[in-house]
């Protein structure tokens, strides 16, 4: 395994702002999508966040009202700093990675972090360059570099296909936010896998110590992967970190359990 290159300076990440929504009263709460959603799919935990937060959703890069942004992870990490200020930050799997760039390279913004089924990067360079290939190959369905070859995948098949994921099992549909999924583009998802995919990641498993706000990464039981992985986060990161497991869920605790996530999150932002 190569020694990962040094953490970027703050200098080097952009402050364009993202789209984003705010709703509620009280300590801010940025919370950053996963991958083919947009700001509006948390199932009901961003309202039952509301009740005593001002909740800020954003559109990620590629995604939604951010559809035409293109930007690396460290790019939009900036962009999500520059959208939410100083605030706690909550990720889900490719939002989480934002969050926890974010973390890294400006915890003056960063009050408190949340880490839902999130990692800190593929170790080893023929894994992660075998991640890359694989994302590649999913952004040539939505965008093709040769369209008259190769015709792109209309979204709302590839949507379905990835919905279709066994680590998504048991969502209810609307929960799930099939027709926010919809809303999204091919180029925009396409340049989201290129430019901010896992295999894009720079590794960041060494620098977790110097993480010194209060951490929660939450996992679903039956995602053994992103469980583990969750442990792994939460010893690297410290005493300041503790890891959660909810029964009975898969890579998307907070769409199947949004009550029992937003209890934990509103403990840990108390504490």
């Amino acid at each position: 395994m190569s020694t990962p290159p040094p953490t970027p300076e703050p200098t080097d990440l952009a402050t364009t702002r993202l789209a984003y929504r705010s709703t509620g009263e009280g300590r801010a709460l940025v919370l950053a999508h996963g991958f083919t959603q947009t700001g509006r799919v948390w199932g009901s935990m961003d309202h039952d966040l509301a009740g005593d937060h001002t909740v800020i959703t954003v559109d990620m890069p590629g995604h939604g009202g951010s559809g035409a942004v293109r930007s690396s992870l460290p790019e939009g990490a900036g962009q999500l700093g520059a959208t939410g200020g100083r605030a706690a930050y909550l990720g889900y799997s490719m939002g989480a990675r934002f969050c926890l760039h974010l973390a890294l390279v400006r915890p003056d913004l960063v009050d408190a972090l949340v880490l839902v089924s999130g990692t800190a990067g593929i170790e080893d360079d023929d894994e992660r360059a075998q991640r890359r290939r694989a994302d590649e190959a999913l952004a040539e369905q939505l965008d093709p570099s040769d369209p008259t070859r190769s015709p792109a995948v209309p979204v709302a098949t590839f949507v379905r296909r990835w919905m279709e994921n066994p680590l998504f099992d048991g969502i209810d549909p609307d929960a799930g936010g099939l027709d926010e999924r919809l809303s999204n583009t091919g180029p925009g998802l396409a340049s989201s896998l290129r430019l901010a995919g896992t295999g894009t990641q720079r590794p960041l498993w060494a620098e977790l110590g110097t993480l010194d706000m209060p951490v929660l990464v939450v996992t679903g039981r039956h995602d053994a992967k992103f469980t583990s992985l969750g442990r792994r986060l939460t010893a690297a990161i410290g005493p300041n970190a503790r890891h959660v497991v909810v029964d009975g869920t898969g890579h998307a605790p907070h769409l199947q359990r949004p009550g029992e996530v937003a209890a934990a999150v509103r403990a840990h932002l108390a504490d």
